[in-house]
Parts: C-alpha cells; structure tokens; sequence
C-alpha cells in the first residue's frame, strides 16, 4: 500500500470529536501500518483495549477506537527507524510542523507520545499550537516485554475511561 493509500485509511478512521490523539514516531519500514491491522503497535494497542473491555476483538477494534474518539497519528510521515540517531532525531524536528497544524485542527483532550524519543517534538508541537492539555508518555511496546507492561499499565486507566465515557457519555 502506498503513502497515499495509508493516509487515506487513517483518515477513514478519525473520529469526529478527536478525545485522545496517540502519536507514533513513524511508519515502519516494513510497511506494515496501524489501521491495515498488520503491526506491533496496532496489537499491542488491541491488546490494551481488549484488557478495558473483553467484548473488544480484532473485528471490531479499529472501529471501538474510532468510537471513543482515538486518533493515532505519526509524528514522520517516512519511516525514521532504519536511520541513524542524528538523522532520526532531525526526522523528528522535521515533523514538528505538521504534527503542530494536525493538533491545531483536531484540539485532542489528550495526547498521547507512544515513544519516549519523541516527546520532545511532541511537546514543542503541542505548545507552538498553543495546545495546553495533558501529555502522556509511554515507552513503545515493541520487542521488550518491560516496555509492554509500562505501556499497558500507564495506558489501561486511560482506555477504560474512553470507553465508559463512550457507552455512558452524560457520565
């Protein structure tokens, strides 16, 4: 699938009312992507959601996260993790820019850093769009089992609240 193909999936998935925007640092290169249901990312978040609310599978999950109002988002639009730490790290201040125009737009209730090396960027983006909200950072839960946990136990309390509000929105 090319470029243009996964943005215009991602965008089939933005919900309306963006509550918690989750920023990834890139695509792959393995051209694996989030909303094809192919990636790590996109298991391990199933797998958060799944821990929320059992009643969540791998059929239904992309549209629950639609639901609740998550967006995920990359902060690179090429993929960043075959570079070098200094070319990474200018790929990360690159995509400053366009992060800060998509959090403008979107005005998330929460945003979500899903590698600990870009909340930098991250948060220079959050604040030259004048956003104010919260930030929450988690290590990505990639190959290390520690890492999973850490994301899991930082994520669930946030899923479970997306999601109650979400079947009980006057709450």
């Amino acid at each position: 699938m090319s470029r243009a193909g996964h943005e215009a999936l991602r965008r089939a998935f933005r919900p309306r009312n963006v509550r918690v925007l989750f920023v990834g640092e890139s695509p792959p290169a393995s051209g694996r992507f989030f909303y094809r249901r192919d990636s790590g990312l996109y298991r391990a978040m199933r797998n958060l959601f799944e821990l929320a609310d059992p009643s969540i599978s791998d059929e239904n999950f992309l549209q629950k996260f639609q639901e609740c109002g998550c967006y995920l988002v990359d902060l690179c639009s090429e993929p960043v993790d075959k570079l070098e730490s200094n070319a990474r790290r200018a790929a990360h201040v690159a995509g400053e820019r366009s992060l800060r125009l998509t959090i403008g737009r979107l005005q998330p209730e929460v945003i979500v850093s899903l590698c600990r090396s870009i909340l930098p960027s991250v948060s220079r983006a959050a604040t030259a769009a004048n956003w104010t909200g919260p930030i929450m950072e988690v290590p990505y839960p990639g190959r290390w089992i520690h890492h999973n946990r850490v994301f899991t136990a930082k994520l669930l309390p946030l899923a479970k609240g997306i999601l109650q509000s979400a079947l009980n929105p006057a709450i």
